[in-house]
């Protein structure tokens, strides 16, 4: 969904909500709590929830939205909202490019996204330049043996044998590998092989996930991955080379340095200084990296979610509030609901301002100094 407000001359900004839920049941018992249940890709029935909070980012925009349109006085140029699919999967924003989006409709000078969470406690917002998700690919390999009789080994090449010292193998990656210092994370969230006890199986297949923020260390790490894992398969003296496929992809995602300082400021006048909180870069996923690869600069901030009495006693014992894509997760929705609208009006009041061009050369003067 793309709507576009204009008015009058300046420059253009996006601002991005997700539109899709997750296959969760959700178990927060509040009175509005989802019902849904759906189908997923596999036709099992599964709950339905908005388990990430996209549900609190569309309330968000459309009182944002609401906000835009009634004070065009305080602002010019064109706002561009965006609402898009398939955010879990990451593959809503690489479709709407595909459809499009910059093409058809005006392309964005700047473009604006939040998250919330539980990490801070409602009422809060969280930022930072620079990196703030990981490049994330996901990795679909299968292993070829020989199958065969349980008692008889030696008659076979055992596949499971192979992905047990792949496995092993590839933790070596980043701590052997990458230069100390660096950042990447090389994780096997799967293992599928075999049906039964005394069955040597002739094929296993893992599931990789592999997150970095450089681009050359991304390139290191899914080549070292590949690297490994042939030679275990060769070592065994397989006779069919393992198939790797790359599902799912997503580029890091990345605050403009000059835009993220400029931003903060805005942000604090608006909430209070102790209000907006310094945030340290995570290893999640993004597609929102998909329209800044457009070389359309971007601001993507957190929106704290967290009812702050039970976040101050989480903190005060060491425990952890249901975080994202919990069954349990349910942001406190005043203030979260209300900081988030007015941190999403002051940053694009403040970004349509001026000129498109005074926009442009700011950033750069800006990035150009540090």
């Amino acid at each position: 969904m793309v709507a576009i407000l204009k008015n009058g001359a300046g420059p253009a900004v996006l601002l991005r909500t997700e539109l899709d839920a997750l296959p969760v049941e959700e178990k927060t018992g509040l009175p509005y709590a989802s019902k849904v249940r759906a189908r997923d890709d596999s036709g099992r029935d599964v709950g339905v929830m908005h388990a990430c909070g996209h549900d609190v980012h569309m309330a968000a925009i459309f009182g944002t939205a609401a906000i835009m349109a009634r004070s065009k006085d305080g602002w010019h140029g064109t706002l561009i909202l965006v609402g898009q699919p398939a955010e879990e999967t990451i593959t809503g924003a690489k479709r709407m490019l595909e459809d499009g989006l910059i093409t058809r409709f005006p392309k964005p000078d700047v473009a604006i996204a939040l998250h919330v969470g539980n990490s801070l406690p409602a009422g809060k917002v969280g930022l930072g330049p620079g990196y703030r998700f990981s490049n994330a690919d996901s990795l679909r390999i299968t292993i070829y043996g020989k199958g065969g009789h349980g008692s008889q080994p030696n008659s076979t090449i055992d596949p499971i044998v192979i992905a047990a010292r792949t496995i092993v193998g590839l933790q070596t990656i980043v701590s052997r590998e990458v230069k100390p210092g660096e950042v990447a994370v090389v994780t096997v969230g799967y293992i599928q092989a075999g049906t039964k006890n005394n069955i040597i199986p002739d094929q296993a297949e893992l599931g990789i996930t592999v997150r970095t923020y450089k681009p050359e260390v991304r390139k290191q790490v899914l080549a070292a991955v590949e690297r490994i894992t042939r030679a275990e398969a060769n070592a065994a003296g397989v006779v069919r080379e393992p198939r790797f496929e790359h599902p799912e992809a997503t580029d890091a995602v990345y605050n403009e340095p000059a835009l993220a300082t400029r931003l903060e400021g805005v942000l604090v006048s608006a909430l209070g200084k102790g209000n907006v909180v310094a945030e340290e870069p995570g290893m999640a996923s993004e597609d929102f990296s998909y329209f800044t690869a457009q070389g359309i600069p971007s601001f993507y901030f957190s929106l704290g979610g967290a009812d702050p009495q039970k976040y101050a006693e989480a903190k005060a014992t060491g425990t952890n509030l249901p975080a994202n894509h919990s069954p349990l997760f349910a942001p406190d929705v005043d203030p979260a609901l209300r900081t988030g609208i007015a941190a999403e009006v002051a940053v694009l009041r403040n970004l349509l301002a001026g000129s498109a061009e005074d926009l442009r050369k700011g950033m750069v003067a800006r990035s150009d100094s540090k």
